[in-house]
């Protein structure tokens, strides 16, 4: 048996009569609050990831195909013909695909007036978007004619033109000519995106088509749906060579150019760059106070038990022997403290993730509340991180026990 660990495991953490040290429960409480400091700090901007992510997602789609406009050929409508959905069909990573028209329009009511562009609200993904962002009424059913002029808005806009849901507001669309429709609203949605909601409404695509005059096959673009965000470059890039390689074997006939929400977004998924780096700083300090602590409470019990030094000295026990014990002690405190922190603070943030009882000021976060996400495979790694980084950084101080004489530690108690 390691008789190093099996002393670790009986010996008592008491000091001077106490039941425990004081330097004990300041170590475990250290410990305790840098794991939790540090599992909220990576929950905290994983959620913001999240969010932010699905937000710009939301209002983009994953990768975005738009015609090209080749020589003689001035129309940037792009056209959804069956050989370019039969190529997107055989794409593995395609997981959705719709035509997506948008048309810029004036809303009018008797003392104001706001200019705006109607989106369709075609695809499924961006309907389930806006179902989540949705504060007031419904995302209309366009798949029924009843639903043919509703259409749903922003809280902003319907702030700044005193509308709520079953109002109706004469919209006024200007291309060759002044068409001027009557639409009802349905729902407003409020997605803390100031940008997009300023100007972004949704309504049917067949209104938009039917007052730009164009096919129903037609739109503005072509919202594609992948599999997983994580590889969206790898699949923009992937995507674009299938195209390229079906327009020059003459299945396709028009070139495509294609973007993705990384690039529509690239503001604001370079705000959240800024994060990690503030995280990492964050997981320095608090592994910096974790290990500081620790070292001053192993090196207080090492000269608490300075008798318990001299006599496993004296009975031949190795001068690394007994540096293990008091590795293995200060480890026993470390586990502790890990296992206190984890449990109060992943208690914290499914709560945090559940009833959203922290705010945030959303004009300057882009959301009312801190977003928490716990993602299992960083709480392992992270406590795996910090047991191995404190175990290698308690080596060196143990050392002192070899400054510690049997006879004279024996002679002093």
């Amino acid at each position: 048996m390691n008789y190093s660990l099996f002393l670790a495991r009986r010996l008592s953490l008491s000091s001077g009569g106490r039941r425990k040290s004081p330097a004990i429960t300041v170590s475990v409480t250290a410990v305790a609050l840098s794991v939790a400091v540090m599992l909220a700090a990576v929950a905290i901007v994983i959620g913001f990831k999240r969010e932010i992510r699905e937000k710009v997602v939301g209002f983009n789609s994953h990768i975005t195909l738009y015609n090209l406009p080749q020589s003689g050929d001035e129309t940037n409508l792009i056209t959804l013909t069956p050989s370019l959905r039969h190529l997107l069909d055989s794409v593995p990573y395609v997981t959705d695909y719709s035509l997506e028209a948008s048309i810029p329009a004036i809303f009018k009511t008797p003392g104001d007036f706001k200019g705006v562009y109607l989106r369709s609200l075609n695809g499924r993904p961006t309907a389930d978007f806006i179902r989540a962002n949705l504060e007031e009424g419904r995302v209309p059913d366009y798949t029924r004619s009843e639903d043919d002029r509703s259409i749903v808005i922003s809280r902003i806009a319907a702030d700044q033109l005193g509308l709520k849901t079953g109002d109706h507001i004469d919209t006024y669309f200007i291309a060759d000519d002044v068409r001027v429709r009557r639409l009802e609203v349905a729902g407003i949605f409020n997605s803390h995106f100031d940008t997009y909601d300023q100007v972004m409404v949704y309504g049917p695509l067949r209104l938009i088509q039917q007052v730009a005059q164009i096919p129903a096959t037609q739109g503005t673009s072509l919202q594609v749906q992948t599999d997983d965000f994580d590889r969206l470059e790898r699949n923009t890039a992937d995507l674009h060579d299938r195209l390229i390689r079906a327009t020059a074997d003459g299945t396709l006939f028009r070139y495509y150019r294609v973007d993705n929400a990384l690039n529509q977004g690239a503001g604001y998924f370079s705000w959240l760059s800024l994060l990690d780096m503030n995280v990492t700083v964050i997981l320095a300090l608090m592994t910096v106070v974790a290990i500081a602590t620790l070292i001053s409470g192993m090196l207080i019990l090492i000269l608490d038990k300075k008798r318990f030094i001299g006599v496993t000295r004296a009975m031949g026990a190795s001068t690394v022997g007994v540096r293990r014990v008091f590795v293995y002690l200060a480890i026993r405190v470390a586990v502790a403290g890990m296992a206190i922190g984890n449990v109060v603070m992943l208690a914290l943030l499914w709560c945090q993730d559940r009833w959203h009882f922290l705010h945030l000021d959303p004009e300057a976060y882009y959301i009312d509340f801190v977003p928490v996400q716990i993602d299992w495979t960083w709480v392992v790694a992270l406590n795996a991180a910090c047991l191995v980084v404190i175990y290698l950084s308690l080596i060196l101080p143990s050392r002192f026990v070899a400054r510690i004489s049997p006879a004279e530690a024996v002679r002093n108690e």
